[in-house]
């Protein structure tokens, strides 16, 4: 069955910005006396549209949860967020643009999606280089959508843009167990773990995903094997 679609998570997944935003959320968090590790963070928060993961968080490492909390930490994640970015280097994970390249070359779109706001991610497509149409045919983000991971409305949103119809013509990759989650949900044909970011290999497992990888390119070889 030939794959018409892939769609990559972005941190972690196919860019190194060396975790700024779980650290950015992690200080934010910190400095509303909620002292939480980066190893928390990653694990109940990664993957997730970000007001979101603070309050996943605080449930989940036992601090009490308030409407006032959670705004006052947000606000200051992103204001503290906005000014690493003005000085953060960021780059492609090894491999991603060659595999983007043989993708596009092999007429398969290339979706990228993400827990970030649009503002957040546009920002990192800037600083990578990277043009719609050129190495990416889509970028879906958390504030163009109603519901966040692991929903599937972010593929199903980029399925309806890009006129396709069949989940199963669909592979989803990201580096957290609720990237996989979200792919299952939307029912497409595989959904990848990488162990590139956010969650180990053993964490990934956790979420059966059909395949887990190491580095992105070797999607070259399971679509081969599917053909």
């Amino acid at each position: 069955m030939s794959v018409l679609m892939i769609v990559f998570d972005m941190a972690g997944t196919t860019v190194d910005e060396d975790n700024v935003v779980y650290k950015t959320l992690q200080d934010a968090i910190v400095h509303y006396s909620c002292p939480v590790t980066l190893a928390q963070v990653l694990e109940f928060g990664a993957g997730k549209e970000k007001l979101q993961a603070i309050i996943d968080i605080l449930e989940n490492t036992g601090f009490k949860v308030n409407s006032e909390n959670i705004d006052l930490i947000f606000t200051y994640f992103n204001d503290m967020l906005a000014k690493n970015y003005d000085t953060l280097n960021v780059k492609p994970l090894p491999d991603v643009e060659r595999t983007f390249k043989e993708l596009k070359e092999r007429n398969i779109k290339v979706v990228l999606n993400t827990g970030y706001n649009r503002k957040t991610a546009e920002s990192l497509i800037v600083k990578l280089g990277w043009e719609e149409s050129n190495q990416f045919d889509l970028l879906i983000t958390a504030s163009d959508v109603n519901n966040n991971r692991p929903q599937p409305d972010m593929i199903l949103l980029a399925m309806s843009k890009l006129s396709i119809l069949d989940p199963k013509k669909v592979i989803k990759v990201g580096d957290s167990t609720v990237d996989v989650q979200e792919g299952q949900n939307a029912e497409c044909l595989l959904s990848i773990g990488i162990t590139t970011g956010a969650h180990t290999h053993e964490q990934l497992r956790e979420a059966d995903p059909d395949f887990i990888i190491d580095n992105v390119s070797e999607l070259i070889g399971i679509i081969d094997y599917l053909d």
